[in-house]
């Protein structure tokens, strides 16, 4: 629930500077002179990039809870190991053991986005942060295609 309410606070920030962006780069169109038109073309643009950006972010984030939610209602969410380091993370032990289990089961099912789903969950909590998304994205582009 907590990084639900991270979420809405980060989106509604970007969105005022998206809005406040918006309003300075008119005022900036609004005087004439071309520095400050090109100041308020590079702030329409860096607005746009960061709309685009939170859009795509919350598309991922609201696909993956829905698998998330889905493969748990199924039973099928990894078991979390008891002993974790203080920060939540994978014992290198642990993390090494479950990455190469939920690794050969995601190689050996291609197109299973369970797998994938599931090796993306054992990555996040092994702190391999960019393999997880990349394994999400996959569960997430399989999930869609089934």
């Amino acid at each position: 629930m907590g990084s639900r309410i991270g979420v809405v606070i980060m989106a509604a920030l970007l969105l005022l500077y998206v809005l406040v962006a918006g309003w300075y780069a008119v005022a900036l169109f609004s005087g004439g002179q071309p520095l400050a038109v090109a100041m308020g073309v590079a702030l329409v643009v860096l607005a746009v990039i960061g709309g685009w950006a939170l859009v795509r972010e919350l598309l991922f984030g609201l696909s993956a809870d829905r698998l998330g939610r889905a493969l748990d209602a199924e039973g099928g969410m990894p078991p979390a190991p008891e002993n974790l380091r203080p920060n939540g993370r994978l014992q290198p032990d642990d993390a090494e053991r479950l990455l190469g289990e939920y690794g050969a089961a995601a190689d050996a099912a291609p197109a299973d986005w369970r797998a994938q789903y599931r090796l993306g969950v054992v990555r996040d909590a092994a702190g391999r942060r960019k393999e997880a998304r990349a394994a999400i994205r996959d569960a997430i582009r399989l999930a869609k295609n089934a």
